[in-house]
């Protein structure tokens, strides 16, 4: 075990001597492997940094959870919208009948949103998103109160003009989100009484629910202000598993309900859509990022390359230059494997060194972009493992060459040699 540190510290000195002995060939070499690292560092930490975010947005569509809609969420090229534009909207009296027929489905709620100017006095804040909801809507979504209080059952039911109010837009209108509790906002001509103030949610980088800049009723006052059969809301139904019951099992299960409730003929098309959005958006997502995560690592790849040349020229010059020691260390008993060992470490190191280079621009990189990207940019231990995992295979790939030249010298020729 000394042995092996002993030779660990002493390949970890040689390189800091073959740095300091040639400063513009190593940090010439080394830029490369630097550079690479940096492709590979940043490329996987974006990608990672923005994966998981999305996927934290697409959570907030509800977990295991079915969207009954007359538009299909899965656009593609050829998007058949005048297909479904003519199909009917969601109803809110389906939702009873989902409830009674549906053996998997664990909560039904029905939503109907608009978007709309919101006063407050002489503040006004324009394209507000008004949510209209039915009582198990916090059962499907999490909706975290920071002031005040959610809705009761009793408003739910006779439709009071209450809500509560997104933290941003609460902000806008009273300044302080706190004063919003029990003060009353005017939109479409009425009065609604806030009665709480949703937690600060941050920025979606999908068309999830903005509950930063909303306010969400009872269905029912919903309904008492706006037209629900008109063409200016977007009316759909969330349906929710039950505890192990798959999405998969759940949408046939929906697909019988909806055609016995719509009274569809066996020949006849679905005129609505069950839309797992989970599904659609973990596809999506795993395509996008490994394509990707397949570009950066073929930029890195080329950096790499080229580092691994100047990584190995460095190394072909030093055994050159460190012969008559090679020579001497072998006549005073070293054997190949020693020799071989120095030299591969020796390498590795260099190459962690780049990657060290390369990791300090991806830092700085990171404080950079996180002013300026919607969501924090990580830099994942895995990653840097995984970095410097690179740096340790490619130091070895490097001066595997040099150093199984340097073990096989003959001692005295290698000791002559100028």
């Amino acid at each position: 075990m000394m042995k092996l540190l002993n030779i660990l510290w002493n390949s970890f000195k040689m390189s800091l001597q073959e740095l300091k002995n040639n400063k513009l060939r190593s940090a010439l070499s080394l830029t490369g492997v630097a550079f690479g690292i940096f492709c590979i560092i940043s490329v996987l930490a974006l990608v990672n940094s923005l994966q998981s975010k999305v996927e934290d947005d697409i959570k907030q569509f509800g977990s295991n959870t079915i969207y009954i809609d007359k538009w299909d969420y899965a656009g593609s090229d050829n998007y058949p919208w005048w297909k479904y534009i003519n199909r009917p909207t969601p109803k809110y009296d389906e939702v009873n009948f989902i409830k009674e027929k549906s053996t998997l489905a664990n909560h039904v709620c029905y939503f109907n949103s608009t978007n709309t100017n919101v006063k407050y006095e002489d503040d006004q804040v324009n394209n507000a998103g008004i949510y209209g909801v039915s009582e198990e809507f916090t059962d499907i979504q999490t909706v975290k109160i920071a002031y005040g209080r959610y809705l009761s059952e009793t408003e739910f039911t006779r439709g009071n003009p209450v809500g509560v109010i997104g933290y941003e837009l609460a902000e806008k209108l009273f300044g302080n989100p706190q004063r919003a509790v029990d003060k009353s906002v005017m939109f479409a001509g009425k009065k609604i009484n806030i009665t709480g103030v949703i937690e600060k949610q941050g920025k979606s980088l999908l068309s999830g629910f903005d509950y930063d800049d909303c306010i969400i009723l009872s269905y029912r006052a919903f309904a008492s202000i706006y037209d629900v059969n008109g063409n200016n809301t977007q009316p759909f139904i969330m349906v929710n598993a039950k505890e192990n019951v798959p999405s998969a099992a759940l949408v046939d299960e929906l697909k019988g309900v909806m055609r016995q409730l719509r009274k569809l003929k066996p020949l006849q098309d679905d005129n609505f859509a069950l839309n797992d959005v989970g599904a659609i958006g973990s596809s999506t997502i795993g395509s996008f990022f490994g394509t990707v995560n397949m570009g950066g690592w073929a930029i890195a790849g080329l950096s790499l390359i080229v580092g691994a040349f100047g990584v190995a020229n460095i190394m072909f010059v030093t055994v050159r230059e460190r012969t008559s020691q090679i020579g001497l260390k072998k006549a005073l008993g070293a054997k190949k494997r020693t020799i071989l060992t120095e030299f591969l470490l020796e390498s590795a190191f260099l190459c962690i060194i780049g990657g060290i280079m390369g990791l300090a621009l991806v830092w700085i990189l990171t404080l950079a972009l996180n002013s300026l990207l919607p969501f924090p940019m990580v830099i994942a231990p895995k990653i840097i493992l995984t970095a410097f995992s690179i740096c340790v295979i490619l130091g070895i790939i490097s001066g595997v060459i040099p150093a199984s030249i340097a073990a096989r010298m003959n001692p005295v020729d290698a000791i002559r040699s100028k």
